[in-house]
């Protein structure tokens, strides 16, 4: 066998081996038995065929094709070896040549980072405010949604819900047909189509009526976008928002610890304050860590990418994907580029975060896991299936990553904002 490593680029190494006609002998020899072992052939014994005699009957190209499945993964572990390699993943092979068997590899390298100064990076946090008016607007959304909608005998105005059939077509074919269909009439609202409330506002119970409304070329939707459509609507109940007062009562019904509208308000105040609190530290970790990213160096193979982008899409599902097709009309390759700088800065923090573990020696202790693991549990109905999951090697790995991943944060949140870097970083602090 021959091996010529012919460059290093991009965390990979490129390979070119060369088989020797006696290596791909012997693979040959292994080849037959292999296939003339599942393979039946009238007048033979299954596995007594002769290999001309199985030529034959399955094909040359079929039996060299099981040999290549042998001796190029053999090739490949001696090259590693000889080359002095260490794979990080599975390669990328492709056979060149046949006769000799010449074949290439690109053997992706393990990732390396070489941290910048994580320890002095400073900075405070984005003070957490809550004002008066947000509480105001958070209950009034509140209060739009304990509302009640009621019949009334006038004209549709702004913002009423109405009970309506409507019957539309485009380009002569059938576009939206629905009887008894609720739509609240909200101004500027572009569906089913702009300037459709504008049509309905006036209108009145069991009055029917014929427009055209057209789609601007910019419109979101592309098949409907540039055309028109032609609508017939026929009203048939119009309902007003009725809102409940302001009160005590009201207090009680949102929140069932207020028994005040003033109590009320300290309860929304303290929840918006603290998801405002989640929020701000949530950027602030983020930005700590785009800053250790930052003055980092950082190298790993392309393979890692793809990974990351597969790992995205397994996320969102056959049916978010569906959803995403349909919405936007974009193929799986365009989405695969807009993931890859997502996918790139996953990667790059979560390798420095792994590297900053290693050089801080964070650890999870037992009692972490097992204090993680009981959390989980609590959360869930079928306590004893989840317990007994969670105590697989697997899963305590993967709770132990989490665990060490949080404590590396936390290290970095101590020194940006006290420049501490000795202090340890314990759960507690940690908790969200």
């Amino acid at each position: 066998m021959k091996v010529n490593q012919e460059k290093i680029e991009n965390k990979q190494v490129f390979l070119k081996i060369e088989i020797e006609p006696a290596e791909l002998e012997v693979a040959m020899g292994k080849a037959y038995q292999r296939v003339v072992n599942r393979t039946k052939i009238p007048g033979f014994r299954q596995g007594k065929a002769p290999r001309s005699v199985l030529e034959r009957y399955v094909g040359k190209e079929e039996l060299f094709e099981e040999g290549l499945k042998i001796v190029v993964p053999d090739a490949y572990e001696k090259a590693l070896k000889e080359t002095n390699t260490s794979a990080f993943a599975s390669p990328t092979i492709e056979v060149i040549e046949t006769s000799p068997i010449i074949f290439k590899a690109i053997v992706p390298l393990p990732p390396e980072v070489k941290l910048g100064g994580y320890t002095e990076i400073r900075f405070a946090p984005e003070p957490v405010t809550v004002s008066a008016d947000e509480v105001s607007r958070t209950i009034d959304q509140i209060r739009h949604q304990q509302a009640a909608w009621e019949p009334v005998e006038r004209a549709v105005a702004a913002n009423d819900l109405i009970v309506f059939n409507i019957a539309s077509t485009m380009d002569d074919k059938p576009f939206i047909n629905q009887k008894s269909a609720q739509y609240q009439v909200v101004e500027g609202l572009t569906f089913p189509a702009p300037g459709f409330p504008e049509q309905i506002l006036g209108m009145k119970r069991e009055e029917e009526k014929d427009f055209k409304l057209s789609f601007p070329a910019d419109y979101p939707r592309t098949e409907l976008a540039g055309k028109e459509a032609s609508f017939h609507v026929r009203l048939t109940e119009i309902k007003e928002e009725k809102l409940p007062d302001l009160n005590d009562e009201f207090a009680k019904q949102v929140h069932p610890e207020a028994t005040t509208m003033e109590e009320l308000r300290q309860r929304v105040t303290q929840e918006l304050e603290a998801r405002a609190a989640a929020k701000s530290r949530m950027d602030y970790e983020e930005r700590i860590l785009d800053k250790a990213v930052e003055g980092s160096v950082i190298e790993y193979p392309p393979i890692m990418i793809e990974g990351e982008i597969e790992r995205m899409l397994r996320q969102m599902g056959d049916k978010g994907l569906k959803e995403y097709y349909d919405k936007t009309k974009k193929t799986e390759e365009e989405l695969r580029q807009e993931m890859e700088p997502v996918a790139v800065k996953r990667i790059q923090r979560s390798l420095v975060l792994g590297q900053i573990a290693v050089t801080e020696k964070m650890e999870a202790t037992a009692e972490e896991i097992n204090t993680e693991i009981e959390e989980m549990v609590q959360r869930t109905e079928k306590k004893d299936e989840m317990r007994q999951f969670l105590n697989t090697p697997e899963a305590k790995e993967s709770l132990a990553n989490q665990v060490i991943t949080r404590k590396t944060i936390q290290k970095l949140v101590d020194i940006a904002g006290t420049g501490d870097t000795s202090k340890p970083a314990h759960k507690e602090e940690t908790a969200k």
